[in-house]
């Protein structure tokens, strides 16, 4: 049984996770439970670094002696670093070494978090942010060391359990950093991550075995560096666009360099025959839409990431806050990305019953479901709470499927690099929400005492925005090929 990518065929199931590769039987493959356990516990901890910085975001200014618009950058560089490490560390990991490149992703955590906790000075915390950012490769590596490792029959589900890990990941480490954040020095939350990193570290040397499917051939170096000036020139202008000014010149004129230079680009990778991000197979309907239906998933998950703690914590008085702590605040939303967790395996059988695609469409309505219902109804945290449960079941729904459509559409030597050009989309997505989300809640304000925060009109506006990529969503997963059954 095989799926043929890009069909027009109106049969939409995916292939049957419980036949096996009739060539092969388990006893070739590794152990799921043990490899499974590692790589989804990898998954939360680069995930985890993303948030990391948050509870402490208002006192870096303090504790650093900078400029808010300055310490910003702790969060700006862990994503621009993430952005382009991500698709390279999948074409080397195609190239040398699944196994060896998730190695190299974790000990990223390790350097970057012994940076971050000897930091004495805005600087250094930068870099050591930035090699912690570089860690996300470690999850699309993680997607496709399990396609190349486990018997077939447990690929769908093992997929769906590590792509949720992104978010769970990022829900569960918002209250554990608010924690130790309220309860040690501000650097113990890096040692913490260190300790995290070493631990990932030990397990897959010893657990995780290295995939024998590789693509040889010469790293792509001006593929590399052009990818890389074109992202930066693209997702810094969307992350600061807010506080220079998006007619300033140098917002424009960084972007007209990021266009630019993906034109120049895109000449160049047609040209290769080893190129870092092969364009003809991402040029495949399935491959293109399911990219484009990342950043629009993406963006709806991030605009959850910052609107609906804002809206806990904010003061009783404003007459809609709740006046929440951070610590009480991530733990009202953790169970979002709990629900992403438990979903997984229902993922996995939605896809195997009627297909990753309809999965993805699913998994945008019920994100939008959320998001209505929090237009409607977030007057008490079990309400809060109960949003922000239907949008990570939602992005975990979603997410689940992407890998399981990418992989279905890819040759088995690209499925590192595929993926981490996927994951690269969701990238794209939220940081545009970012952007976007922060100029609605500025824009919007009302005045509590001395404090200026955003108005409930403001929390709704993101509402409708994030229902809108949600839509957005339904429609590129619509015109994904249908696939077919043979």
């Amino acid at each position: 049984m095989s799926v043929h990518a890009g069909s027009s065929n109106v049969d939409e199931k995916a292939p049957d996770p419980e036949t096996p590769d009739p060539e092969t039987t388990d006893t070739d493959y590794a152990p799921s439970g043990p490899v499974l356990t590692v790589l989804g516990l990898c998954g939360i901890v680069v995930a985890l670094m993303q948030t990391l910085v948050v509870p402490i975001i208002p006192q870096l200014p303090h504790l650093l002696n900078s400029s808010p618009a300055d310490t910003s950058w702790a969060v700006t560089a862990t994503l621009l670093a993430a952005a382009v490490i991500t698709p390279i560390s999948g074409r080397l990991g195609d190239m040398f070494g699944k196994k060896r490149m998730l190695l190299v992703s974790l000990g990223m955590v390790v350097l970057g978090s012994a940076i971050c906790a000897l930091a004495p000075s805005l600087m250094v915390l930068v870099i050591g942010r930035a090699l912690q950012g570089a860690s996300v490769g470690a999850i699309p590596l993680g997607i496709a060391i399990i396609r190349d490792v486990l018997p077939p029959k447990k690929v769908a589900g093992a997929m769906a359990v590590m792509s949720a890990t992104l978010g769970v990941g990022g829900a569960i480490g918002l209250p554990i950093a608010a924690v130790i954040a309220q309860n040690a020095n501000w650097h113990f939350l890096f040692v913490t991550s260190a300790a995290f990193g070493l631990i990932c570290i030990a397990l897959v040397a010893f657990v995780i075995p290295e995939s024998k499917v590789r693509r040889p051939g010469r790293f792509d170096f001006i593929g590399a560096l052009g990818l890389t000036v074109g992202l930066i020139t693209l997702l810094l202008p969307i992350t600061k666009g807010g506080t220079w000014g998006w007619g300033d010149a140098k917002t424009l004129g960084l972007l007209a360099v990021s266009a630019l230079s993906f034109l120049v680009w895109g000449w160049w990778e047609l040209r290769r025959s080893a190129p870092l991000v092969d364009l003809r197979v991402s040029a495949r309907p399935q491959v293109l839409f399911t990219n484009f239906a990342s950043i629009a998933v993406g963006f709806a998950m991030y605009g959850n990431s910052l609107t609906l703690p804002q809206l806990l914590m904010a003061p009783t008085s404003t007459g809609y806050g709740l006046g929440l702590s951070m610590v009480a605040a991530g733990l009202a939303l953790a169970p979002g990305g709990l629900v992403m967790m438990a979903l997984s395996p229902v993922s996995a059988r939605i896809s195997a019953w009627r297909g990753p695609r309809i999965t993805l469409m699913l998994g945008a309505l019920v994100i939008g479901l959320g998001y209505a219902f929090a237009y409607f109804t977030v007057s008490s945290v079990w309400q809060v709470a109960v949003a922000g449960m239907f949008i990570g079941a939602g992005v975990g729904l979603s997410y689940s499927a992407m890998p399981a459509l990418i992989m279905g559409a890819v040759p088995i030597t690209e499925s590192a690099a595929a993926n981490g050009l996927n994951s690269l989309m969701r990238s794209i997505g939220t940081s545009t929400s970012a952007a976007i989300v922060s100029v609605v809640l500025a824009g919007m304000t009302i005045t509590v005492g001395t404090a200026v925060i955003p108005s409930f009109e403001a929390f709704r506006a993101t509402f409708l925005i994030s229902i809108a990529a949600a839509v957005v969503t339904m429609v590129f997963a619509g015109l994904i090929p249908k696939q077919k059954v043979s």
